[in-house]
């Protein structure tokens, strides 16, 4: 039997005992417009921010952070999740909540205070960074109850909220206000800081959509939102003020009840996990 005939056999024996190749999963396009829209939403702040327009710069943030809200509960109602939608969520994050209201806090405040300025900025868009890093990586013992720090989307919204309430009130040129300015960094600082906490903020990611409520609940959605037509940036604002400070208030008081204080599920005996209780 010739060498030809052997090395022939071979390779057919080789290829049938070779296992099948995964199918290449395709990308579900219904949760990856939320995403798209929420990424264009971060991109027309920045555009806005530059031409000056603050308020369209704040009203694309904060529709970002609602698409972005949606592309995730979107997914799982229709059976749509994929590795790609999770990947294509967390890059969209990073320009909107991370990278947008950085240079957008830093064009309309910032920039007056020279180095301290951009220096806030970037620890904002590092902490963002990093947030959206160790989310990634926690996924799975992580209590869903809380997020781990402040998420981006209400870091986001708090900076950008206040300056679509200072721009409301016909504040211009802030870079050029002293108060201004360094209540721009100190908050800057504060949202960038408190992402990368342990400090444990409800997610709501336990509402559920699917069950019935009383009817109650109904009026007090359309209360709600009549009182946020009242005066949509300071309504807002607050809103993510009280929420913004509410993980420190979980924090104290479960420190003060003697209960764990960490959003982690997992054991503590883990060597690779030294540090994430604390």
């Amino acid at each position: 039997m010739s060498d030809d005939v052997i090395h022939d056999r071979d390779a057919d024996d080789a290829e049938a005992h070779e296992p099948p190749r995964p199918r290449r999963k395709g990308i579900y396009i219904l949760p990856n417009l939320f995403t798209l829209a929420a990424l264009f939403g971060g991109f027309y702040a920045v555009v806005m921010a530059m031409n000056g327009s603050f308020e369209q710069a704040a009203i694309g943030i904060f529709c970002a952070a609602v698409l972005d809200s949606l592309d995730g509960r979107v997914a799982r109602m229709t059976n749509t999740q994929s590795a790609f939608g999770e990947q294509m969520d967390s890059l969209s994050d990073m320009v909107s909540f991370g990278a947008a209201p950085a240079l957008i806090v830093y064009e309309w405040a910032l920039k007056g205070l020279g180095k301290p300025g951009w220096i806030a900025a970037f620890v904002y868009c590092s902490g963002a960074a990093l947030r959206l890093a160790r989310f990634n990586t926690n996924i799975g013992v992580v209590d869903k109850r809380f997020f781990q720090g402040l998420p981006s989307p209400a870091a986001a919204a708090l900076i950008i909220g206040f300056i679509w309430v200072m721009d409301a009130a016909g504040w211009r040129d802030a870079w050029n206000v002293e108060w201004l300015r360094w209540t721009a960094f100190a908050l800057t600082l504060y949202a960038g800081l408190t992402m990368v906490t342990n400090v444990p903020f409800y997610s709501f990611k336990d509402v559920s959509f699917k069950r019935t409520v009383p009817f109650i609940v109904i009026v007090a959605i359309a209360l709600g939102i009549a009182v946020i037509n009242i005066h949509p940036p300071m309504v807002l604002f607050a809103l993510f003020v009280v929420y913004g400070f509410s993980g420190y208030a979980v924090y104290a008081y479960k420190r003060s009840k003697g209960k764990p204080v960490s959003v982690i599920a997992t054991s503590t005996d883990e060597p690779d996990e030294a540090g994430l209780h604390r």
